[in-house]
């Protein structure tokens, strides 16, 4: 009822352009507007203000020969001010950017290798953006964002790209495993140094307090029992000591054999090799 009366309605950040006889006469802002289509008045079309989105995917090829697909964001508008130009002077907006964003990329990116590309993201960008703004703002459009939301290589690459990444992920591993190992076993190794050492020092008191403890006992007896001699006396000891080393083979528990040469000359031997060592001991 309202267009056969010449009323039109322009909804919120939208505007409409008004010709005469096929004549660009106005742009209608938001609103109602009074359009005598009986005089030759008529919308030729409407324009959105809002701002758009358009997603652009390019293939292209690095520095380094690798094929990759990126993946451009780019945000626009018309601008209130140029919507002449832009309803006019362009048949299909998104072709004409998608066209200017293949160009940048594709003479942007083969410039770097692939590691350089996933690290100047921002650059790849803001290049596109220029050249967009540059080009677009003829047309009464204006560029709002541009982004690169995605670098995706092909997938053999991808994969290898992972694959030397655990490659060398396990080298730094082992080499901090062997490093590991390496310390236990120098660690290992000082503690059984120094376990060896004290022991040594242990055997050594141990050997110096049964000297000690077997001069003192023949000096005792020898002062004690009149007409007795050191060697008497050392003699009496060792077999004293040689009984109660075979007492307490016999009352161990082991399985474990001792062949020990039993006799009166086997004890003969046997003082005569302990004296020999002690004498040599006080010697040293």
């Amino acid at each position: 009822m309202g267009l056969a009366l010449g009323c039109l309605q322009v909804d919120q950040s939208t505007v409409a352009i008004k010709e005469v006889f096929g004549k660009f006469d106005d742009v209608l802002e938001p609103g109602c507007h009074f359009v005598p289509w009986c005089l030759g008045n008529q919308v030729a079309g409407y324009l959105s203000l809002r701002v758009q989105q358009l997603d652009v995917c390019c293939e292209t090829k690095t520095k380094d020969n690798v094929f990759v697909t990126v993946v451009a964001s780019i945000q626009y508008r018309a601008l209130a001010e140029g919507a002449v130009d832009a309803f006019y002077k362009l048949s299909n907006t998104r072709a004409q950017i998608q066209a200017y964003v293949f160009d940048v990329i594709r003479a942007s990116v083969p410039k770097m290798e692939l590691d350089a590309s996933f690290e100047q993201k921002n650059e790849i960008a803001k290049a596109v953006e220029e050249e967009l703004e540059k080009a677009m703002c003829a047309y009464g459009y204006e560029i709002v964002q541009t982004l690169i939301v995605d670098i995706e290589p092909d997938e053999h690459v991808k994969r290898a790209m992972n694959e030397i990444n655990a490659a060398a992920r396990l080298r730094v591993a082992a080499n901090e495993k062997a490093e590991a190992e390496k310390i236990l076993q120098i660690k290992r190794a000082e503690g059984e140094a120094e376990s060896k050492y004290l022991a040594g020092l242990g055997i050594a008191r141990q050997r110096q307090a049964i000297v000690d403890g077997l001069r003192d006992s023949v000096l005792a007896f020898s002062e004690n029992v009149p007409g007795t001699t050191s060697k008497d006396v050392m003699d009496m000891v060792l077999v004293t000591q040689y009984f109660d080393t075979l007492k307490e083979i016999g009352a161990s528990s082991k399985s474990n054999s001792v062949f020990v040469p039993h006799g009166p000359g086997a004890v003969k031997d046997i003082s005569s090799q302990i004296r020999e060592g002690l004498l040599q001991g006080n010697v040293a």
